[in-house]
């Protein structure tokens, strides 16, 4: 295994311990397995609220609407931290026809976005709630 492929191993293990101790949900006795759409590797952790959500959806058995689109950084206290060029990846989403944005409360834009709600969460549970 190389470091890197250890590294992300580490990461995963970290955002499903938060996982359990700021969303409530216990997954560590679950087989996990991440895989990416195309083989793209994902090496930037505004990824992290995306796959939380993804593994909550996979357990739950209650897919997510194909039009929500989700970034942020989670913390281990289970915060939500903003993420580099977030209103950009904002008017992006829109334009590809993204409905839905749950995004850290720091990369809401001031001026809104035609055509995207926007959901502003500073922390994992309030995400988690988005999605019910």
């Amino acid at each position: 295994m190389r470091y890197d492929e250890i590294a992300d191993q580490l990461h995963e293990d970290e955002l499903l311990a938060v996982l359990h101790r700021h969303g409530g949900l216990m997954v560590g006795d679950q087989d996990v397995f991440v895989n990416v759409v195309g083989g793209v590797k994902v090496t930037e952790t505004s990824a992290d609220l995306s796959l939380l959500l993804a593994i909550v959806s996979s357990f739950r058995d209650k897919p997510l609407p194909q039009t929500l689109i989700a970034f942020g950084e989670v913390g281990l206290s289970g915060e939500i931290r903003p993420v580099p060029s977030g209103q950009e990846r904002l008017r992006e989403a829109a334009k590809h026809g993204f409905k839905k944005a749950i995004v850290p409360a720091a990369n809401v834009p001031r001026q809104p976005i035609d055509g995207i709600e926007i959901i502003a969460d500073k922390k994992l549970v309030d995400a988690l709630e988005a999605i019910d």
